[in-house]
């Protein structure tokens, strides 16, 4: 672009940005404009909060000024990372002093070793589970390789797995491949490209037939929400499968912790792992791992292995009668005011009611696919719109050559920096046999954005796709 016509794209956007959506597109409200920006209310009490119905302006409008997100742009990369709420960064900033001036005994904030029992009590009814089966963790990548690395795999073993996969499981697969002979099997999900008619069921009987095929399958590992085309696999369904096998099986919930109201205990699976700092918006290094039962199943279905899983993360791996939990939670001295923040936005979410919180996301993400497949109908859409499959993510291409990185990044860059819109992009294979990557840009809708941030993304890819 000469210099000339990068003046005139600048100037088009300036105007673009005067309209009356334009303020909402650049993520500044009029608020802002006028300089008269008002504190958030901190430490409110949600259950105390008037909620009309799940799309109540006035109650939203409550939820979004807690968070401190920069007001000239509008944060839509929640996948990535989200963004603490205020009343959880002030307290995770007056525990780190606290365990700065009183490093001995923190003074006694955190309760008796090892420190987290009390905020594990918090926050496990949350996710439909005992407090002696979750571990405050680091993040999702910390409990997919506590226990990849853990079991007791023997050369011949079969892991089953998918070819939509984050690096955080696909890597100690690779391990434990490599280490132990192990067999790691990728299976074909179903592919949604906004014109096959996919249903859970679909995926359910992917996993069945990979059973049905392999032999000696001693381990399922897959994501409930794929990072890659934000689709959500039917995990109980797929975690009942496998119970009728005897296979245990392993969840990445690396993106459902703090979108979706989880039941673990209802979903049936063997272990679950996931993110404290995306969707949850607690700090960065914490995330949860759920161990069923002191993983009393694992023992029942390999009976035929000594000691199924090891305590490799741990500085207690020899104490046995404390119980995996314990076990696994103890790796020596911790960050207890990151694992606080954590419980602490666990326990906002929970105020504000986790049910309500995934009925806000997925009608934000509903919203947002319905104008971006009427705005661009040409576009590739990878996520499914449907009830049952959707999720917060949105991931699409509005170009022809969905192989073309360094113009996707172009589009994505321009957005930000003219738009005021931070979204990613991301790549994949659509299916696994493609001897190349599709690219595409992913968003995320949560529970700080409203209507108005979504109309205004569509409207800012709009105009941005036709001045490309």
């Amino acid at each position: 672009m000469s210099d000339k016509e990068l003046i005139q794209a600048n100037q088009g956007r300036r105007n673009f940005l005067k309209g009356a959506t334009g303020a909402v597109v650049a993520g500044v409200s009029a608020s802002v404009l006028s300089g008269t920006v008002q504190a958030a209310e901190q430490n409110i009490d949600w259950s105390s909060v008037s909620r009309s119905g799940k799309h109540d302006k006035h109650f939203w409008r409550k939820v979004k000024k807690q968070f401190v997100l920069d007001k000239r742009t509008t944060y839509m990369n929640i996948g990535t990372t989200g963004s603490m709420p205020k009343q959880v960064l002030d307290g995770y900033e007056h525990n780190n002093k606290l365990v700065a001036k009183y490093p001995w005994d923190m003074k006694g904030k955190f309760g008796s070793f090892p420190y987290v029992s009390d905020m594990i009590a918090d926050i496990a009814p949350g996710f439909g589970a005992n407090a002696d089966e979750l571990v405050l963790s680091r993040n999702t990548t910390d409990g997919l390789c506590s226990i990849i690395n853990g079991l007791h795999f023997e050369p011949g073993d079969v892991i089953l797995t998918t070819h939509h996969e984050h690096v955080a499981a696909t890597s100690p697969l690779n391990v434990v491949k490599h280490r132990f002979g192990v067999e790691v099997v990728e299976i074909q999900l179903p592919v949604f490209t906004g014109t096959e008619n996919v249903t859970e069921q679909d995926y359910v009987q992917a996993f069945r037939d990979a059973i049905e095929t392999h032999q000696n399958v001693r381990l399922i590992v897959f994501s409930h929400i794929t990072y890659k085309t934000g689709t959500t696999l039917p995990a109980k369904d797929i975690c009942s499968l496998a119970k009728q096998y005897h296979i245990p099986t392993l969840v990445d919930g690396a993106h459902t912790v703090g979108m979706f109201a989880l039941d673990l205990h209802d979903m049936d699976c063997d272990f679950y792992t996931g993110s404290g700092h995306k969707w949850q918006c607690g700090p960065g290094a914490t995330g949860i791992l759920y161990v069923r039962d002191n993983g009393k199943r694992l023992n029942e279905y390999w009976s035929d292995r000594e000691n199924p899983l090891w305590m490799i993360n741990s500085s207690l791996s020899h104490a046995d009668y404390l119980g995996k939990q314990l076990q696994m939670q103890y790796v020596g001295n911790d960050n207890y005011p990151a694992k606080q923040a954590l419980a602490d936005s666990c326990k906002m979410w929970d105020e504000i009611g986790r049910e309500r919180i995934q009925e806000r996301v997925l009608a934000l993400s509903h919203q947002c696919k319905t104008l971006l497949t009427d705005a661009l109908p040409h576009s590739k859409m990878y996520s499914p719109n449907v009830e049952g499959l959707a999720s917060g993510l949105t991931t699409f291409n509005p170009f022809n050559d969905v192989t073309d990185e360094e113009r996707l990044t172009l589009f994505r860059d321009r957005l930000r920096e003219e738009y005021g819109y931070i979204i990613r992009t991301t790549s994949f294979k659509l299916y696994k046999d493609d001897a190349y990557e599709t690219h595409a840009l992913r968003i995320s809708t949560h529970l700080f954005h409203d209507e108005q941030d979504v109309e205004g993304l569509v409207e800012a890819i709009e105009d941005l796709y036709y001045s490309f």
